[in-house]
């Protein structure tokens, strides 16, 4: 267990003080326009105040048509900014880093949220959403770039990229659901293109001590896992990225793809030359021991998401208690108030079945 509480620093020159990274939760309490909320405030500084090493926001939509559901976090523009310096400030005042993630829906923003038809690298016949022009491309790359610019003018220590989970970025690097014919569409390096341009200017416009960060998806959304690997071994040989985040649903499943199958998701990346970039992983990492055998099977950091729900201070249980044994769903809608839940978040997590009691 005295792995988990061991300090890990990153290439850019920053440290986090343990190995528990807050995982990037949807909690629909932000105002909105993208404004953050007292709600989202507290649930974020709640987390920090508990003993994560590094506490990263909700995915922080970088254009107003990429926001993915209600009531999500913006870092689209200036008007955001006293709200994120308020947030930035909150989370580092307790000792742990804080990191913005960047995020666009693509295809997956509703038109009752956007008031018009969504966006995607092609055409998409499921979803009605439009292929974005060469120029539209050019500028969500630099939105993000912005995004960035932005997020550390409020004071956040570093961003990550949201490549996972069927999200624009992940859409571009789908060989389905990109069918473009120029130089963002065809080849894996085409369809990754996109992530390598905003890396590459993130890193010319921000200090060299920000923090930058990758999260991706390997299976589902029409992601083929042999290219993800392509993909993470690249990120990780060029090094220009401080830790990249795999979120694989479950972190102890097989690959679904069979060819791949006989050995854990997990694995594939554990044994991938890392360089000087962070690895670590997400999904179902639910108590201490879950937590202890990633590390164990080669994890840098793990990211904690519906077990930081249920304990605002997950770590610091740990820390005072090698027994602590975390509660079990499903719980009071009350017990949720008391960890931090604003009645937005409380409500969405009653939709997930045998979370909340009634």
């Amino acid at each position: 267990m005295s792995d988990l509480f061991q300090a890990l620093s990153f290439a850019s020159g920053k440290s986090m003080k343990n190995r528990f990274m807050l995982a990037p939760l949807t909690n629909l309490q932000s105002h909105a326009d993208g404004v953050l909320s007292d709600d989202e405030y507290r649930w974020l500084t709640m987390r920090a105040e508990g003993g994560f090493g590094l506490t990263m926001t909700c995915a922080a939509h970088v254009q107003a048509i990429g926001k993915g559901f209600p009531g999500q976090l913006g870092c689209f523009s200036d008007h955001h900014l006293p709200g994120l310096t308020r947030l930035a400030d909150g989370i580092k005042a307790n000792g742990s880093l804080a990191i913005a993630q960047l995020h666009h829906a693509g295809m997956r923003s509703p038109e009752e949220e956007i008031g018009e038809r969504a966006v995607c690298p092609s055409d998409n016949e499921e979803t009605g959403a439009r292929a974005l022009t060469l120029p539209e491309v050019e500028q969500v790359a630099e939105d993000f770039i912005a995004a960035a610019v932005r997020c550390e003018q409020a004071g956040f220590d570093g961003v990550e990229l949201h490549g996972a989970h069927g999200y624009l970025l992940c859409q571009f690097f789908s060989d389905t659901i990109n069918q473009r014919d120029d130089r963002y569409g065809g080849s894996l390096v085409n369809r990754t293109r996109i992530l390598f341009d905003i890396i590459d200017a993130i890193r010319e416009r921000c200090s060299p001590d920000f923090i930058m960060g990758v999260r991706l998806s390997p299976e589902r959304f029409d992601i083929k896992l042999g290219e993800i690997l392509q993909l993470s071994q690249r990120l990780m040989s060029e090094g220009k990225i401080d830790f990249l985040d795999m979120s694989l649903w479950d972190s102890f499943k097989e690959p679904t793809e069979e060819e791949f199958q006989g050995r854990s998701l997990w694995s594939y990346f554990a044994e991938l030359e890392r360089g000087n970039v962070r690895l670590g992983t997400a999904g179902k990492i639910r108590n201490p021991a879950d937590a202890i055998r990633c590390i164990e099977s080669g994890a840098d950091f793990v990211m904690l998401g519906r077990a930081a729900i249920l304990h605002h201070d997950f770590p610091n249980q740990l820390a005072a208690n090698a027994s602590f044994e975390p509660v079990r769903n499903p719980v009071t809608a009350d017990y949720l108030r008391e960890q931090g839940l604003g009645e937005a978040f409380v409500n969405y997590m009653s939709t997930w079945g045998g979370f909340v009691e009634g």
